[in-house]
């Protein structure tokens, strides 16, 4: 199966708090999407990682993502390890994404600044020929690179590069991020009432959520937007592509 875009995340919510409108705009314009999950979240504060394990498969079912992969790397404790990055250039290898949506250049949680610059050697690593990975049936894998490798923003407010407009995903997104019931407020999700409470469990968290898209998206003169940082820079053959 080949992808148009393989959206990475350290933590199984990732993508869905900083970048599952974007996904969503372009699975309706008929692109293909997968997710890679580099931990299971087993250290978060609430909920376990089983649980997180059939939240992040029922989120993905609810966006129409093609397929989501979960690495099992230690969650907190991932090391940036030749063993690390040959598990992400094999799953790059086998969907051979044209674009790569990673983690936040810097960030409040640690881990998610050190998953980054992993998930971007990883799609530049994964163009070498030398390097040798196998796929499931132990055969040698091709070499490929993503055209592109663009960084969603995440707790931080970092000056965007670029962003997307989500106006139309905007509800959805949150309904996939409340796909996550151990993680995040739900009323009615009273099983995990009395389980500590987070930065991000409380009802006020998701209205940040919703302010903190419709701050990126003021510039551009979007109702909501995701942003997104780069190492390279893109560029563009139309002057109109930009407006």
């Amino acid at each position: 199966m080949k992808l148009d875009i393989l959206a990475i995340g350290v933590h199984p919510d990732d993508v869905e708090l900083s970048c599952a409108g974007t996904l969503l705009s372009h699975i309706a314009n008929g692109k293909t999407v997968g997710l890679l999950d580099l931990t299971r979240g087993e250290l978060g504060t609430r909920g376990t990682a089983e649980i997180r394990d059939l939240e992040a498969a029922e989120s993905a079912r609810l966006m129409g993502a093609s397929v989501r992969v979960n690495l099992d790397m230690a969650d907190g404790f991932f090391q940036y390890t030749p063993e690390n990055i040959r598990k992400i250039i094999a799953v790059i290898r086998t969907y051979q994404p044209e674009i790569v949506l990673a983690n936040a250049l810097d960030d409040r949680h640690p881990d998610h600044g050190r998953a980054a610059k992993l998930e971007a050697d990883a799609c530049f690593y994964a163009g070498l020929a030398k390097i040798e990975t196998f796929d499931a049936d132990g055969q040698p894998q091709e070499r490929w690179r993503p055209k592109a490798v663009y960084h969603y923003i995440q707790d931080r407010n970092l000056q965007p590069d670029f962003v997307v407009d989500i106006t139309p995903y905007i509800e959805k997104k949150i309904e996939l991020v409340l796909s996550f019931r151990s993680q995040f407020y739900l009323p009615t999700a009273g099983e995990y009432a009395k389980e500590l409470s987070t930065p991000i469990s409380g009802a006020d968290f998701l209205e940040f959520l919703k302010a903190k898209g419709r701050s990126l998206g003021r510039d551009a003169n979007f109702d909501y937007a995701e942003g997104y940082n780069v190492a390279r820079t893109p560029g563009v053959k139309n002057l109109f592509d930009l407006i």
